[in-house]
């Protein structure tokens, strides 16, 4: 058993690295905020650890109501969780092509105490994912484990994994943020190319939940 719950958060780390994770984290650090290399490196593991807490809070939270009730069917509704994240990818990716329009990739002259609203934002939206990745984390747990409360232990080692990773990813996508700082061509680059990346993602993840909505039950 503990070799599958070591599993779990080597799983977890791995999960931190989906497309859809990068695509968000990414479109949320390039968002200039000013301040030296050392501050950015703090708010991008502080909005990673925000983005992976909301995650494994809902995975555990939905997660374990599926290992209690031994749901072995992903309900319907984890389709329209996965459209929600799809569209809020979408938003993501279109607000930060709007701010590059509106000029905003340039750094503020002072560092904005912007700080704990970016770090909610992160944490809904890691929710948010959380919500739509719960039933199959879930269902792999109750594959994995013999008992209940050997899932559940599963499920929070996952998450603890699952945090670690976003934090280790933040802090290498906050890395072109940082070195953007006070260089407005780099930071229109950064800005609009994790505009575009979000929105692709986001339309290829709806394209997804289309097929498999068509899809034969």
């Amino acid at each position: 058993m503990l070799s599958a719950i070591a599993l779990g958060f080597a799983l977890g780390l791995r999960h931190a690295a989906d497309p859809d994770h990068v695509a968000a984290i990414a479109a949320l650090l390039a968002r200039p905020a000013g301040g030296d290399a050392r501050r950015g490196a703090r708010t991008a593991a502080r909005v990673g650890a925000a983005w992976g807490l909301g995650h494994s809070l809902v995975i555990l939270a939905v997660g374990g109501l599926f290992v209690a009730f031994h749901v072995s069917v992903v309900p319907r509704w984890a389709l329209a969780a996965e459209a929600v994240v799809a569209g809020i990818l979408v938003a993501l990716g279109v607000s930060n092509l709007l701010r590059l329009r509106a000029g905003g990739a340039r750094p503020p002259a002072r560092p904005t105490r912007s700080g704990g609203a970016a770090t909610l934002r992160s944490l809904a939206i890691g929710m948010a994912h959380g919500l739509a990745g719960s039933a199959a984390v879930a269902l792999l747990a109750l594959a994995a484990m013999p008992d209940a409360g050997a899932a559940l232990a599963y499920l929070l080692v996952f998450g603890l994994g699952t945090i670690a990773g976003m934090v280790a990813m933040s802090l290498g996508l906050g890395l072109p943020a940082v070195l953007a700082s006070g260089r407005p061509r780099f930071a229109h680059w950064v800005l609009g190319g994790s505009g575009v990346v979000s929105i692709a993602v986001g339309v290829l993840l709806l394209v997804e939940v289309g097929a498999a909505l068509q899809a034969p039950a």
